[in-house]
């Protein structure tokens, strides 16, 4: 009920509003304010997802157990039938005012009632199943849609699947993504890479490789004389830009070429006829 505008502009406080900073400090909420909306508690998940699923997209259904609005008597916390009266803890106000002493004197402090919830309004027989809390525990089986592109480390949100609170809105449910590695492929942005081990002779001729892609088996040609470490690019194998799934990322696949460490006598013959002729 104290007016600090009249310190307003004084040494040290100069921009500063007192009614706002005594007003949250004691629970009154400053001038201009009104009642702060009750909101349910939010709902944190870990989601293990597999290199494919976080690639492509995924829906995966979850089961929680959480505070929900009571189906029996839609959240009222009234009994079939029974109707609602003025809560007699705060008149109707939803509201109480108590008077708070501190260092600075009496200060009128306003929460919310715990009679009603600040409905303002109680039931004159309460819901069996709630006991009139208008909120019950319940098992819940709710579908996550998981975009394709999504990385190990990501949250999701899902609005409104949080836990309820009578007379206020529902918290969101907030899902940690964990993409389990993959054994060949790595991820660079939308890229995917891979290494591939070549012979030696296929390195030098050339050859055609079948290489397993996330969208199957693909063949891929090794040109004449490539060296160790050089990068193919595979248009398109990558992973999807957006959801549609048109467009997508490259396949990079970087070349090993393995050096044989034992050699039979015919090859031995052939190599030194290689290096005879300089190569």
């Amino acid at each position: 009920g104290f007016d600090f505008s009249g310190f307003q502009g004084g040494q040290g406080f100069e921009g500063v509003d007192l009614n706002d900073i005594f007003g949250d400090f004691f629970g009154g909420g400053g001038r201009g304010r009104g009642a702060q909306v009750r909101r349910g508690r939010d709902i944190s998940i870990d989601l293990e997802l597999s290199f494919h699923d976080a690639v492509f997209g995924v829906e995966r259904k979850v089961r929680l157990t959480k505070t929900a609005k009571c189906e029996t008597c839609n959240g009222t916390g009234a009994k079939e039938g029974t109707k609602m009266k003025t809560c007699t803890e705060c008149k109707g106000e939803g509201r109480i005012q108590e008077a708070v002493r501190s260092f600075l004197g009496t200060f009128m402090q306003e929460r919310e009632c715990s009679a009603c919830s600040g409905v303002g309004k109680i039931p004159e027989d309460k819901c069996t199943t709630c006991k009139g809390h208008g909120v019950a525990r319940k098992d819940e089986g709710l579908t996550l849609r998981v975009p394709a592109g999504i990385q190990h480390g990501e949250t999701l949100r899902m609005t409104g699947a949080g836990e309820a609170v009578q007379n206020g809105t529902t918290g969101d449910l907030y899902a940690r993504i964990h993409v389990t590695a993959h054994k060949v492929f790595k991820r660079e942005g939308h890229n995917l890479t891979m290494n591939l081990n070549v012979k030696l002779s296929d390195a030098l001729l050339g050859a055609e490789y079948p290489v397993q892609t996330l969208d199957g088996e693909i063949k891929v040609k090794i040109p004449k004389g490539v060296s160790s470490g050089e990068l193919l690019r595979i248009r398109d194998k990558g992973v999807p830009l957006d959801n549609t799934g048109k467009r997508r990322g490259d396949l990079i696949i970087k070349l090993d070429i393995k050096t044989p460490t034992k050699l039979s006598r015919k090859a031995e013959k052939l190599i030194e006829e290689l290096r005879e002729e300089g190569i």
